[in-house]
C-alpha cells in the first residue's frame, strides 16, 4: 500500500461569513483586516496565522509537501511562508483563476499532485494529527467518520452548526454510500448524536480529478467537492470510513476567535 505524503489546502476561500460584521466579537486590529478582507486562513491567533496551526498538524501526521490553493493574488500567503521558510514541510502553490467551487478548486492541483495519493482538507480547519495520519496510511480513498456529538464535546463547533453539515450514509461494509447536504431538521433528529457528519477532509488518488471536471454545478452555482465525490463513486471509487475520534477546530465566524486563542494558547506550531 503506497503511503500519501502530500495534502492539498484549500485555501482560496471568500471568507463570506468571516466577512459578517459582529459586534460581540471580540477583534484586535490584525483580526479585523483579516476579518474584513475574508482572508480566513491568515487571522492571527495567539499571533500566528492559523493555517501555520493547521499546517503544523499536517507536518505532526508526516505530510512532507503541501499545495496551498489559492487566488491570483495570494502574495500575502506567500511572503509569510518565504519569511517563515518552513523546514518540516514544504508549501507550494496551486492558483484557482476563479472562485468556481471546491470540486475546481482541487482540479487547481491537479498537475501538481500527479499520479501521487493525496490528502485534501479546508485551510480554516485544525483537524486532529493522529486523523490526519490514519488518512495518509489508508492506502486507498478515504475520509475521517465524525460523529456529530464527537465534534461539539471535543471541538468548538457548536450544535446549532453541526446540524447544518452534511450527513454521511454508510453501506454495509463502512464504505460511502450516499452525502446529504444541507439535511432537514427531521433527518437530522432521526441520525443522532451518532450521526456521520463531512468535514471536508479526504484522502483521493488521481480518479478524482475527472469527476471534479464533469460534476454538475449546485443550487448555488457552484462545483462542489462532496458532489464530485459522490460522482466518482457512482463511477466505481470506493471511498472508506475511518473512525475519527477528537475534535475539530474551525475558524468561520468573527467570534471564533477569541475562543481559539484561548485553544491554542501555548501551542506553537512548528513548520
Amino acid at each position: 500500500m503506497t503511503r500519501a505524503e502530500r495534502a492539498v489546502v484549500l485555501a482560496r476561500g471568500l471568507g463570506s461569513r468571516m466577512r459578517e460584521a459582529d459586534p460581540s466579537a471580540a477583534l484586535t486590529e490584525t483580526q479585523r483586516r483579516a476579518a474584513d478582507a475574508g482572508l480566513k486562513a491568515m487571522m492571527p491567533i495567539d499571533g500566528r496565522p492559523f493555517l501555520d496551526f493547521a499546517l503544523s498538524a499536517l507536518a505532526d501526521a508526516g505530510v512532507r509537501r503541501a499545495a496551498l490553493v489559492v487566488a491570483p493574488d495570494h502574495a500575502p500567503i506567500r511572503q509569510h511562508y518565504e519569511d517563515l521558510r518552513p523546514s518540516r514541510i514544504s508549501i507550494e502553490y496551486a492558483v484557482q483563476e476563479r472562485p468556481l467551487g471546491t470540486a475546481n478548486a482541487v482540479l487547481a492541483a491537479e498537475r501538481w499532485t500527479g499520479e501521487h495519493p493525496f490528502l485534501v482538507l479546508n485551510a480554516d480547519n485544525i483537524y486532529p494529527a493522529a486523523v490526519l495520519r490514519s488518512l495518509l496510511d489508508a492506502g486507498e480513498p478515504a475520509f475521517p467518520a465524525f460523529r456529530r456529538a464527537d465534534l461539539v464535546r471535543h471541538g468548538n463547533i457548536k450544535d446549532e452548526q453541526v446540524r447544518a453539515f452534511a450527513l454521511v450514509q454508510l453501506d454495509a461494509t463502512g464504505y460511502l454510500r450516499h452525502i446529504v447536504e444541507k439535511p432537514p431538521p427531521e433527518m437530522v433528529e432521526r441520525a443522532g448524536g451518532d450521526a456521520i457528519v463531512s468535514m471536508n477532509c479526504w484522502r483521493f488518488d488521481a480518479r478524482i480529478f475527472p469527476a471534479c471536471r464533469d460534476v454538475a454545478p449546485s443550487q448555488r452555482g457552484e462545483l462542489e467537492l462532496p458532489q464530485a465525490v459522490l460522482l466518482a463513486a457512482e463511477r466505481g471509487v470506493r471511498f472508506r470510513a475511518l473512525p475519527a475520534e477528537g475534535g475539530v477546530l474551525d475558524l468561520s465566524r468573527r467570534a471564533d476567535a477569541a475562543d481559539l486563542s484561548r485553544r491554542l494558547a501555548g501551542v506553537t506550531p512548528r513548520l
